[in-house]
């Protein structure tokens, strides 16, 4: 991880340290309140490169509501930061730790609380692992389809705070859609509720849509009613090779205005096709200049995919493989689950960008990457959620060179600023952090700036909610 040092307390930082973990105590148990800087440490930093993180003055990890609205209280009396965490698997670095911040880990509250397959919903707590719960409603034939590739580690609460993403959003749509109420500590403890549990609600401000992807600004999210669909039936895979990154782009938008809904629609470049191969040996083609795979969870798939293949062959894919059962589907989605790895092997340490554009200036981005790449002279692959404008460019660098260091984020920044050229946004699901937030000021504008900051003030006059990030 590349970041700024975490400088030692003082002694007068040690006392006032003291009379917090004394107050946090009254009201917490002595396992739930940490203080040992070793394992405070630990707490420092989320998965983002170039994100600078303080040092905690202590970790909390309260196991109810009751307890994260002491910890709030406490905060508020004696004007001490409060950083909220997850499973901190994030990549802007929103969960970073400041100077003397209580970090409020939240993945001890991991109960899920009820699953209604009348209501279509699940009411859980922020520290369950999204997998657990897709398991555990998939075991009353339901879907909680949010899946980001982190699903096997990260939580509820931080898919909520960073309204984050994953490879079926372009049928399904991203987290803020499933999310019908909240719970909310508030900055001084006072608990609120959120929206809704009913299938419909429009009374008064959408304060729940206000708190997904809030970052954990504006409150400490408790409890969440999340909405569900029906289990689809298992998806089959098509793969297609092209010979340019222009077709395979080309392809996607013959598949989106052809009316198709495909549950998965994702691109991989040939830096990341080469990366995948030196990585897995999995034999694909080295002519192959962009890998397209699409996918589908209809009543006839296979129908689909013919539909869809057509269409790629028209665009110039060089190659279409259909998958003819689930097993060989889970084969040709290996290349895309392995993509970040194999790319992060390449030099040991990678900035994974998150620009999402519209569909129609997909090729544009792309092709501005490559230039991008030579005029940097670096390694950058790029993954996409194709069918939803949504690219992952993924820088490559060696951290212990400061050269290349300074070139990788030279080139991250170049990144965005080609996105918004091309009339997208600097973040689809990763959220703005620490890592974008100079770059949220340009997109929205000063008016939208101006708002932003009376919003956070009306609900954290005292900037004691993660402040330092987003803004």
């Amino acid at each position: 991880m590349i970041m700024s040092r975490i400088e030692a307390p003082s002694s007068e930082d040690t006392a006032a340290t003291g009379d917090l973990v004394d107050l946090l105590l009254s009201g917490l148990p002595a396992e739930a309140v940490l203080t040992d800087p070793d394992v405070t440490a630990s707490y420092a930093n989320d998965m983002a490169s170039f994100c600078p993180a303080g040092a905690p003055a202590v970790v909390v990890l309260p196991c109810t509501t009751e307890q994260v609205q002491h910890v709030m209280r406490t905060a508020t009396a004696l004007r001490v930061p409060v950083v909220p965490q997850g499973a901190r698997t994030g990549l802007s670095g929103a969960a970073n730790a400041s100077d003397g911040c209580i970090v409020l880990s939240l993945t001890k509250m991991d109960r899920i609380l009820e699953i209604n397959p009348v209501d279509r919903i699940a009411v859980c707590e922020p520290g369950v692992v999204n997998a657990a719960l897709s398991r555990a409603v998939g075991e009353h034939g339901l879907y909680y389809p949010p899946d980001p590739s982190s699903w096997e580690m990260c939580t509820i609460g931080g898919n909520i705070g960073t309204a984050s993403g994953g490879l079926c959003c372009v049928k399904y749509g991203v987290t803020a859609e499933y999310v019908l109420g909240l719970d909310v500590v508030l900055a001084d403890g006072r608990l609120m509720s959120t929206g809704r549990r009913t299938a419909k609600g429009v009374a008064g401000y959408d304060l729940t849509r206000l708190f997904v992807g809030s970052e954990g600004s504006l409150g400490i999210v408790v409890r969440a009613v999340l909405g569900l669909r029906p289990k689809p039936p298992e998806q089959l895979v098509l793969a297609a090779e092209f010979a340019s990154a222009a077709a395979a782009c080309d392809a996607v938008c013959r598949i989106m205005e052809g009316g198709h809904v495909p549950s998965l629609l994702e691109l991989m470049d040939r830096t990341t096709v080469k990366a995948v191969n030196d990585m897995a040996q999995m034999g694909l083609p080295e002519s192959t200049e962009a890998l397209l795979l699409a996918a589908f969870d209809t009543t006839a798939p296979a129908a689909d995919l013919a539909a869809v293949g057509a269409l790629c062959e028209a665009a110039g894919a060089t190659q279409v493989v259909p998958a003819d059962d689930v097993a060989e589907s889970e084969l040709l989605l290996q290349a895309r689950r392995l993509s970040l790895t194999a790319l992060e092997a390449v030099k040991g340490v990678t900035m994974i960008d998150d620009v999402c554009v519209p569909r129609s200036r997909l090729a544009e981005m792309l092709e501005g990457v490559d230039r991008i790449a030579e005029k940097y002279q670096l390694t950058i692959g790029v993954v996409a959620h194709a069918g939803d404008g949504n690219t992952h460019p993924t820088v490559c660098f060696d951290s212990a060179d400061p050269d290349e260091s300074r070139r990788a984020r030279e080139s991250f920044d170049e990144i965005m600023a080609l996105g918004l050229e091309l009339g997208g946004t600097i973040t689809g699901e990763h959220g703005v952090g620490v890592l974008k937030k100079e770059w949220l000021a340009r997109e929205i504008g000063p008016v939208g700036m101006e708002m932003q900051r009376a919003v956070k003030q009306a609900f954290d006059p005292l900037n004691i909610l993660n402040p330092g990030k987003l803004f």
